[in-house]
């Protein structure tokens, strides 16, 4: 019996074993992309929980608007993903998903484009936006992944529209990250 009963289990474990999915991974951000002193996860859900709470908050400021954008991309995955955040409601998990669906489908960015992929792109934007290089940053957005001309998703992010799933997702992530549920990135 006890053999049946090995052999069983070691037949589940290897069918498990080429079934199961391979290995998903969250985009990787560079260090300090959200404050030198706060590691990218918090600092993620800070300024995007601040910039997607209202639309004027990010008005004029793209920078903000594609840093907010590129953190939305990234927590997606990895607040789903990484143990850290096991804790996190399934609701704010799934919030952030269709968060990242409607984000993408403002600016244009393709709904299967792997998240790797629009974070790099839209890092390049944000760097070409710190130097003040505009035609640069044109140059980022030139990029298959969009499907607006560049002049277009640029002013969509020195004004971008408020999304709603955007604001829920964000700010629900926030209220399960801080101890008294302050959220606020200035």
């Amino acid at each position: 019996m006890t053999r049946t009963c090995i052999q069983s289990a070691l037949l589940y474990l290897s069918v498990v074993a080429c079934t199961t999915a391979p290995e998903q991974r969250a985009a990787q951000l560079p260090a300090g992309l959200y404050g030198v002193y706060e590691d990218n996860d918090i600092g993620a859900i800070n300024l995007s929980s601040w910039a997607f709470g209202a639309a004027r908050r990010t008005a004029d400021d793209p920078l903000d608007a594609v840093k907010a954008v590129i953190a939305v991309e990234y927590l997606a995955d990895e607040i789903n993903i990484s143990p850290r955040w096991i804790m996190m409601s399934q609701f704010a998990k799934q919030e952030m998903i269709q968060a990242r669906v409607d984000v993408r489908r403002v600016l244009g960015i393709a709904p299967d484009a792997p998240s790797q992929s629009v974070v790099d792109a839209l890092l390049r934007v944000a760097l070409s936006l710190e130097a003040a290089n505009h035609d640069e940053a044109l140059r980022a957005l030139e990029n298959p992944l969009f499907s607006l001309p560049p002049t277009q998703t640029l002013q969509i992010l020195t004004n971008m529209p408020f999304i709603r799933s955007a604001n829920i997702a964000t700010m629900d992530a926030a209220a399960q990250t801080s101890p008294n549920g302050d959220v606020g990135h200035r």
